[in-house]
């Protein structure tokens, strides 16, 4: 009976065709057939209707949106398409429902803070607890996760790296923490890592309980923390704000007990529940290629269920639940929310942060894994040019970067300053020194774009950023930016061009024409050389000329392009005479998020 109640959950993910008050509601893909049954219409009439203007279709064929249309106008019925996210993007999928989720969950935490203030202890303070319970048996953990029992109610901790794991994993969509707690040593006070795990937490709009580490040393004190921690918003209770604290020693395990209290206390403020009953939603938490089981992977099932024998896309990929065990390498059949879970036979290797959802057989998780695949490819990224083009977006999240806290001063205030009715902007982050790779993964957790001032990024950060479809923009003039922040949120910013280098070349060989002058004849060393490029000469290293190709062939032909390990022929507009060795440099401008 179990299995069948289950099957029936899992078949109300499907959507199918209805008549709600008048109204034709579908998704995905209808037959003629099908249609017609859920209108009450007589097939042959429409069949001969279709043939009276030209179009010949049979029952079984798949209608499209125009024909669905067309056929409900031609029979008074309004009609709607709802999101088929099997179709086009289960990712998309809300993890939790009010409406539905009415049992109780256990509450998701994530530790964090600064290197050496206590982090990795306080977690095997909390894991080694567990084990004096003789509930582990001893048996050591065997993934990044874990549960403990406190006054009969379970917390589940994630071990993530560090907040820079933590947000590359909501950057993926993956929200997967209820309250952060923050580690800060109280001799060491807050640290440049501890803002940045603040703004990281603030991001992902977590609640944070601040855990206030090394107590037990002589004359040790808490109120320098306090203090800084109220600098930056986070007020602590005893000071009249909305901040826990607790003053704890991870090394003797002192104030442990009153930490895990008060992480309960904030979930039951926060009434997280879930949906035992629903199919199986959740996130990676790691995975792997394992030499004698393949692709495994870490999951947290945040809502539903998992059981053993379901059909998961993860990611992209897809696999069916052979086998599941828990933290301890026990096997489970089934998985409820917030429960942490391996499970192995999946089609590849998975992404940390990519989310997975239990559907009704095999090909369906196969072919909704393929189509978020494609969705991802087409995501062109948060940029000002296409928030500028975009009507629809009424706000920019910024992450900003400055030479000297004179500038970052300064810029903040120009940037209060700005005010464009119905728009708004946010700043995630900001601080002095280079752009690294934490404050890129922020910006895309957080669709934020990032602002350069006074800096040069490095090669580096600016190849990360591209991959991550991240806009950084570059100032040296406080004024430009303003301006181009309000054209953005007015919709009226001009699009910004880069320099790209194409590829480069070397001449080999040099040739008299009597009508084109000299002909040189060159191997394309590294990328490409497009024929509508502009050149750079370089000659033992010094830059001796800029100019632009005249003319470019392969053999006798005029071609678009030559790629790397192929020679040609090509001709440059200005009058200089190239050299063997000569490096010629290809390059043009590009419209970046236009």
């Amino acid at each position: 009976m179990a299995i069948k109640k289950r099957n029936q959950n899992k078949q109300g993910f499907k959507k199918d065709a209805k008549i709600e008050d008048g109204v034709f509601i579908y998704s995905g893909n209808i037959t003629l057939d099908q249609l017609c049954k859920k209108l009450s219409l007589h097939p042959n009439e429409i069949i001969k209707s279709f043939m009276m203007k030209g179009k010949l279709i049979s029952l079984n064929t798949v209608l499209s949106e125009e024909l669905i249309a067309e056929v409900c106008l031609d029979n008074n019925f309004d009609f709607k398409k709802e999101n088929n996210f099997l179709v086009d993007d289960y990712t998309a999928v809300e993890i939790f429902n009010k409406e539905k989720d009415k049992d109780p969950r256990p509450c998701i935490v994530t530790i964090m803070g600064h290197v050496d203030h206590g982090k990795t202890t306080l977690v095997d303070s909390i894991r080694h607890s567990r084990i004096t319970e003789g509930e582990s048996g001893g048996i050591t953990q065997a993934i990044g996760a874990y549960q403990k029992v406190v006054n009969g109610k379970k917390i589940t901790f994630l071990d993530t790296p560090g907040h820079e794991a933590f947000t590359a994993m909501r950057a993926r969509g993956a929200k997967m923490t209820d309250i952060v707690v923050l580690v800060v040593a109280y001799d060491d006070g807050v640290k440049p890592q501890t803002v940045e795990a603040i703004n990281h937490a603030k991001a992902a709009s977590v609640p944070i309980i601040v855990a206030i580490n090394k107590m037990d040393k002589p004359g040790a004190s808490s109120e320098k923390v306090k203090g800084q921690l109220a600098s930056l918003d986070l007020i602590p209770e005893d000071w009249g704000g909305n901040t826990m604290t607790f003053e704890i020693s991870a090394k003797k395990n002192i104030g442990i007990d009153n930490l895990l209290e008060g992480i309960l206390l904030q979930a039951e403020l926060l009434e997280l529940s879930c949906n035992n009953q629903g199919p199986a939603i959740g996130s990676v938490i790691e995975a792997k290629l394992d030499k004698k089981e393949g692709a495994k992977a870490t999951l947290l099932v945040q809502n539903g269920s998992l059981h053993l024998g379901d059909y998961l896309a993860i990611g992209s990929l897809y696999c069916k639940v052979r086998r599941m065990t828990n933290e301890f390498n026990k096997p489970v059949k089934v998985a409820t929310p917030s429960t942490p879970v391996v499970v192995t036979g999946i089609s590849g290797v998975p992404i940390a942060g990519d989310r997975f959802m239990a559907f009704p057989s095999e090909s369906e998780a196969r072919i909704a894994g393929e189509n978020h695949s494609k969705n991802a490819k087409n995501d062109n990224g948060i940029s000002l040019q296409n928030i500028s083009n975009d009507e629809s977006i009424s706000s920019i999240n910024l992450l900003l970067k400055t030479d000297t806290q004179g500038s970052l001063e300064a810029v903040l205030e120009n940037l209060k300053s700005i005010s464009v009715q119905g728009a708004s902007l946010k700043i995630v982050h900001a601080g002095t020194g280079d752009i690294s790779q934490s404050d890129v993964i922020l910006a895309e957790a957080s669709k934020a774009i990032i602002i350069a001032f006074n800096l040069k990024v490095s090669s580096t950060i600016s190849d990360l950023s591209k991959e991550k479809k991240i806009e950084i923009r570059s100032y040296d003039v406080i004024y430009h930016l303003q301006e181009d922040i309000e054209n953005a949120l007015k919709g009226t910013l001009a699009p910004t061009y880069e320099e790209v280098i194409y590829g480069r070349a070397e001449v080999n060989m040099l040739f008299k024409a009597s009508k084109v002058g000299q002909i040189a004849g060159c191997m394309v060393i590294d990328g490409k050389i497009p024929s509508s490029s502009k050149i750079r000469v370089y000659r033992k290293g010094e830059l001796i000329l800029e100019t632009s190709l005249a003319s470019l062939k392969r053999f006798n032909d005029d071609v678009k392009e030559v790629t790397s390990g192929f020679d040609c022929g090509l001709t440059i507009k200005d009058k200089l005479n190239l050299e063997e060795k000569d490096i010629l440099e290809a390059y043009g401008k590009e419209i970046v998020n236009g």
